[in-house]
């Protein structure tokens, strides 16, 4: 008898995934906080306590470094919304189906990137 091709994760997997992205989401958080505070100089690493000649020489790489950090800062908000949306396709079961194609996507991209809405053949426009 053929083997029926598997449609949708079962709770016990959804939960794997879950745990997996829950861990992510806290890391990610964590980084995005600390690229905030690097870019409010909360962190407390500035040139304001050092000489006026080191506090000028300094400014233009401290504005490149702001500046860095807030794309990096952008790109963590954005990587804890795709976490947070796949969350709420666990919730309604049905994370891990490819919006383009309506299949499962293997397990293996998932548990590499779980915030994943395609299977490579879409993402590479094979379908």
């Amino acid at each position: 008898m053929a083997e029926v091709e598997k449609t949708r994760y079962n709770d016990a997997e959804l939960a794997e995934f879950k745990d997996l992205i829950l861990q992510k989401l806290e890391s990610a958080r964590h980084d995005y906080d600390q690229l905030r505070a690097t870019i409010t100089h909360t962190a407390g690493n500035d040139t304001e306590d050092t000489s006026p000649t080191f506090k000028v020489l300094e400014e233009g790489a401290a504005t490149l470094s702001k500046e860095e950090c807030g794309r990096l800062a952008q790109r963590q908000l954005k990587f804890i919304r795709n976490l947070e949306m796949a969350l709420v396709r666990i919730e309604n079961k049905t994370y891990g189906i490819c919006k383009d194609t309506g299949k499962l996507i293997p397990k293996e991209r998932l548990m590499r990137v779980p915030h994943a809405t395609q299977c490579i053949e879409a993402k590479e426009g094979r379908r």
